[in-house]
């Protein structure tokens, strides 16, 4: 009988919450607060909320209208925008995926260093070591099967929701609406500015903690059931939202604006600490620690899934597609952690590349958001599948245009800087996509396509200039 590596609806929204709940999740208290008080973090949310929910419904649109998509992500740049405008989608969350796991090794290995001080801060050598071992002995674990691994991301996913409902109920015991409403607006505090300027504040931090909402859609194509994708990506969207908003709202209630914003990271183990002594804060970090592992393990199989299903459509180069007998991506996932053991050991010697690299890639998962919201919008103003299926027509247009509005804003807040470090990224990036061509014999650019790879290029060297200058990053 053959091997069922199929995905059912709770693996995929396991794969949503875990991608999303990293390391983020655990400093979210003071992240919040260093900005703002209460009414304006809660204008916060109520902003994000909206806009990441649309985004959401239109990535569930999207999988039942266009289940023959399978890249999910990837894919609807490309049906929307061209083969070029796909691959600029795919290289970019490729990227952002492989350094974020960078980030995640360090950061873990940073909160073991809490009960296990020869680890320092995470980025010294014993660290790199361990992170390097455990970066490939997760290689071994996805190799034997993406069913397997994902299971593992199931348990995972569990177990780091542990400490942080642990620490929602400790703080619902502690809450006190006086501190909660002391100076709600901030106006005792001069430095955190006006109520926009809080707001403003907010939304930079909220910008990064939602990054893996298409966790799902990236693996639409092994789900059992294609239309359990959508359920997933709203389901798991709505509970991290959630979550995330308890874990904020409630630590205003058991210490001030103030005291919040002076908390080391990560916050939420010092509340807890603060609240019913050092166990709580070793708690929280044992949280951490196991949301990190379970962070890298989504994001080993997230970064390795797109080149994967971007190579079967041809435009990676074909060595991408190859899969093994467990029918795991290895070319794909090799090369990937290849890229992020470098990027390790840049954490060693070279701090401000890594970091100057980790910007890019950040920012450049935008870009894929917005392409995905603008194909949602096309699909409802082309009325495509439409003429077949007209339930929801006005709905999804109204979806499309404000997950769109929503996506170009964070690509706006992400700051000129690192939109133009992005074209570094994509010129790089060109050199593949050729090669990716002239593999399938195919016509490389159109001619819109190769004005804005002409432009990539221009501006990325611009930016190299700028950045040996010290300009720029």
């Amino acid at each position: 009988m053959a091997k069922d590596n199929k995905l059912g609806i709770f693996a995929l929204g396991a794969m949503v919450v875990g991608s999303m709940i990293g390391g983020g999740a655990f400093a979210l208290p003071a992240d919040m607060a260093k900005g703002a008080d209460a009414g304006a973090i809660l204008i916060g949310w109520l902003i994000t909320g909206i806009g990441m929910i649309a985004l959401a419904l239109v990535y569930q649109t999207l999988s039942l209208r266009k289940p023959e998509l399978s890249g999910g992500i990837y894919s609807y740049a490309k049906a929307g925008f061209g083969d070029y405008i796909g691959f600029i989608s795919a290289w970019g969350y490729w990227f952002s995926g492989l350094l974020g796991n960078v980030s995640y090794a360090v950061m873990l290995f940073g909160a073991l260093g809490y009960f296990f001080p020869i680890f320092g801060s995470g980025n010294n050598i014993v660290s790199i070591i361990c992170a390097s071992a455990l970066i490939w002995g997760l290689q071994i674990l996805i190799l034997r099967g993406v069913k397997e691994a994902a299971f593992i991301n199931v348990l995972t996913t569990i177990a780091k929701l542990v400490p942080i409902f642990l620490f929602i109920i400790v703080c619902i015991v502690f809450f006190k609406v006086d501190t909660f409403s002391f100076d709600i607006w901030g106006a005792a505090t001069p430095t955190l500015g006006g109520v926009v300027d809080q707001v403003k504040s907010t939304m930079l931090v909220t910008l990064w903690v939602f990054i893996g909402i298409e966790g799902a859609v990236v693996f639409s194509g092994r789900a059992r059931n294609k239309q359990d994708v959508g359920k997933a990506t709203v389901i798991g969207l709505i509970g991290t939202l959630l979550i995330y908003v308890l874990i904020s709202v409630l630590s205003l209630g058991v210490m001030t604006q103030g005291e919040l914003s002076q908390q080391a990271t990560p916050s939420m183990a010092y509340v807890l600490e603060a609240l019913v002594g050092e166990v709580g804060a070793a708690i929280i970090n044992a949280g951490l620690v196991v949301s990190l592992f379970g962070a890298l393990l989504g994001w080993s199989l997230l970064s390795a899934e797109v080149p994967f299903v971007a190579a079967k459509d041809g435009v990676f180069p074909k060595m991408f597609a190859k899969e093994n007998k467990n029918g795991a991506p290895i070319v794909s996932l090799t090369i990937t952690n290849i890229l992020v053991q470098i990027s390790l050991l840049l954490t060693l010697f070279a701090s401000s590349t890594y970091q100057a690299l980790y910007s890019i890639a950040s920012s450049a998962i935008l870009v894929p958001y917005l392409l995905s919201a603008l194909y949602g919008l096309k699909l409802a103003i082309t009325k495509e599948t439409y003429d077949v299926n007209p339930q929801g027509h006005t709905k999804d247009l109204f979806l499309g245009t404000l997950s769109t509005i929503y996506a170009t804003w964070l690509v706006y807040a992400a700051g000129l800087q690192y939109l133009l470090l992005i074209t570094i990224l994509y010129a790089v990036g060109v050199i593949v996509f050729v090669k990716a061509k002239k593999e399938k014999e195919q016509k490389i650019f159109k001619e819109y396509e190769a004005v804005l790879a002409l432009l990539f290029v221009i501006f990325g060297v611009v930016a190299l200039g700028l950045m040996s200058t010290g300009s720029l990053g």
